[in-house]
């Protein structure tokens, strides 16, 4: 580890005041740019672009091929399978500027994203949420809930472990970790203490 508390591979850059956190490795061919932080015990796949002001939590796993732009932040424990797409402008252009104009983008706390699955900037993925591989999220996302398709839609709910879960007269327990939810309207459902 040369005297760092992370790993990064040779082939792979570190700019100038990016923050790094313990135990995270950082593998082939990647580039950090200054002024992001990422946390504690990350592993970061091949291939990854992390812009200037991205904000990661701590035991992130983020796959090959993915460029995580300026204005995005993930929680703890987030997973982005490989080539997940983020945008950070709405309406691009190549000859104007638009650096002042950056969505921000919120992944909370334990929501995972399937391969190649877009995310279009100004959105939350809310907690524990799953995004389907090739998914295309074009608004905010309910915790727990379980989005497929272009553009992305809820098709379900999950259980903080990820298995599907079966509402009946507004309840459900997960049929592996036997958690307990409630729904609470159509588009929310919360654990049940």
């Amino acid at each position: 580890m040369n005297g760092r508390t992370y790993f990064v591979h040779e082939s792979s850059y570190i700019d100038e005041g990016a923050q790094i956190g313990e135990g995270t490795a950082v593998w082939h061919f990647c580039h950090i740019m200054k002024d992001c932080q990422i946390g504690r015990n990350c592993s970061i796949g091949q291939n990854v672009v992390i812009h200037p002001a991205v904000i990661l939590g701590n035991n992130l796993k983020i796959q090959n091929n993915i460029s995580i732009y300026s204005g995005v932040t993930c929680e703890d424990d987030v997973f982005l399978g490989p080539s997940v797409v983020f945008t950070n402008v709405l309406n691009p252009r190549s000859f104007i500027n638009r650096k002042t104009e950056f969505k921000r983008t919120l992944i909370c706390r334990g929501a995972s994203i399937g391969a190649n699955a877009t995310i279009v900037c100004g959105n939350t993925i809310g907690r524990y949420a799953l995004i389907g591989a090739g998914a295309v999220v074009t608004k905010d996302v309910p915790d727990f809930s379980l989005i497929l398709g272009n553009p992305g839609r809820i098709r379900g709910w999950v259980c903080l472990c990820g298995e599907t879960l079966n509402f009946v007269e507004d309840r459900a327990e997960c049929p592996v970790c036997h958690i307990s939810y409630e729904k609470i309207n159509p588009i929310k459902i919360k654990e049940k203490k």
